[in-house]
Formats: C-alpha cells, sequence, structure tokens
C-alpha cells in the first residue's frame, strides 16, 4: 500500500475537497483506497466531523467512523485547544498504532488528511508535521488558492523540504472565484516551486471525479 499524508497551506485550502476528488477518481481508475483524517475538530449535530464522514464516504473500503477519525474534537478550533476544553492529550502514538491499522486494510493508496495547515499543534511540545516526519510519509500540498496563497504556499514547501520528506506534488485549488491574476499566481507558483503542480482545481460546489488529477497523482506515487 502507497500511504500519501495531504497538508495544506491553511485551514480552508480545501484538504478534503481535493482528497474526495483523488478518492473518486482514483475508483474510476480502478484503485482501491482508503482515508484517515487522525484528529478532527469541530462536529455536526450528529456529533461527527464532516470532513471525516466524506473521507468515510468515498473511500472504496469500508472502515468505522473511529478508523477514519481516532480523534473527534467537538469545538472547531486549533485540535490542541479543542483537546485541552475536553480534558484530552492527543497522542502521537495512538495516531501511530491507527495509521498502522489503515495500512493493513486491503487496498493500494491510503489518504491520510492533516487539520489545518502543515505546522498544527498537537500539544504545547509537537505539531503534526512532527508525527508525518516520524512515519516518513510523503506529502500532497493543496494550495487554496487566494490572496496571500504565494507565501504561505512557499513557506510550507520550505518546511516540508526541511524535514528531508518528499513532496509528491501540489495542487491548486481555486477556492475564491473572485480571485485577481489568479492563473498568473499559479504560473508563479509552477515555476517556484520545484515539485510538480498536479492539477487545477476550479472553483465549484461539489468535486467532480477527475481522473486526471488521479493519474497525475498516480504517476508521482511512482516516480
Amino acid at each position: 500500500m502507497q500511504t500519501v499524508f495531504i497538508t495544506g497551506t491553511d485551514t480552508d485550502a480545501g484538504k478534503t475537497y481535493v482528497a474526495v476528488a483523488l478518492l473518486q477518481g482514483l475508483k474510476a481508475l480502478g484503485h482501491r483506497t482508503v482515508a484517515q483524517k487522525p484528529v478532527a475538530a469541530g462536529v455536526n449535530e450528529s456529533g461527527f466531523n464532516t470532513d471525516a464522514l466524506q473521507l468515510q464516504q468515498h473511500a472504496t473500503a469500508a472502515l468505522s467512523y473511529q478508523q477514519v477519525n481516532p480523534y473527534c474534537l467537538t469545538d472547531a478550533v486549533a485540535p490542541h485547544l479543542a483537546a485541552a476544553k475536553a480534558e484530552l492529550v492527543i497522542d502521537s502514538s495512538i495516531l501511530t498504532k491507527e495509521l498502522q491499522k489503515l495500512q493493513n486494510v486491503d487496498a493500494d493508496i491510503a489518504l491520510v488528511e492533516g487539520a489545518g495547515g502543515w505546522l498544527l499543534p498537537l500539544g504545547d511540545h509537537s505539531t503534526m508535521a512532527d508525527w508525518v516526519t516520524e512515519q516518513q510519509l510523503p506529502v500532497l500540498l493543496v494550495v487554496g488558492m487566494k490572496l496571500g496563497c504565494l507565501n504561505h504556499a512557499l513557506l510550507t514547501v520550505r518546511e516540508i523540504e526541511h524535514s528531508g520528506l518528499k513532496l509528491l506534488g501540489w495542487v491548486a485549488n481555486c477556492i475564491d472565484p473572485d480571485m485577481a491574476y489568479q492563473q498568473e499566481n499559479i504560473r508563479y507558483l509552477q515555476q517556484k516551486l520545484t515539485a510538480p503542480c498536479l492539477g487545477v482545481l476550479p472553483y465549484q460546489s461539489e468535486p467532480q471525479i477527475n481522473t486526471e488529477l488521479a493519474t497525475a497523482f498516480v504517476q508521482a506515487l511512482l516516480d
């Protein structure tokens, strides 16, 4: 199984949106998939995180909600703050055990979606990036195309590269339909980032099956 961690330039970059588009495209190409959101903050009226529910719905492997989202925190704030309010500690060893369980599922590709941006705190002394580096997972970056994204993307890539992890590529997710000079911003990142742009997702309410993105993603895994 190939396992990939999906991070974003910030909280609203569209990690889940891109993950769902990938899961749909990979399924259309005949790949068996599994997905996980280890830490999520914010729940619906039933007590579930909607991002995690989407991952559960669109992966081909049938998993329980607990398997998809080991840490489900009620408040829609930074997870370490939500955990503190709930008198919980986000234990990275539990994240590792749950990842290992995920990797034993009968599937070809596992997508592990982060929360927030790359340096999201899990507690006072650790970040999600620390855990991903410990697991040595290759990374896919979602760039939410909006004013300020150039700085966010360049800094995030610098941190990922500093960690020694492989950046498989990045996806330009057009979250702002009114963004000025959108294509010029995308071209700038294509010139400045050494990792390939695997796709550009247009602004739309729901992700569509995108076999081109899925094909580019699989090729990046093989390179």
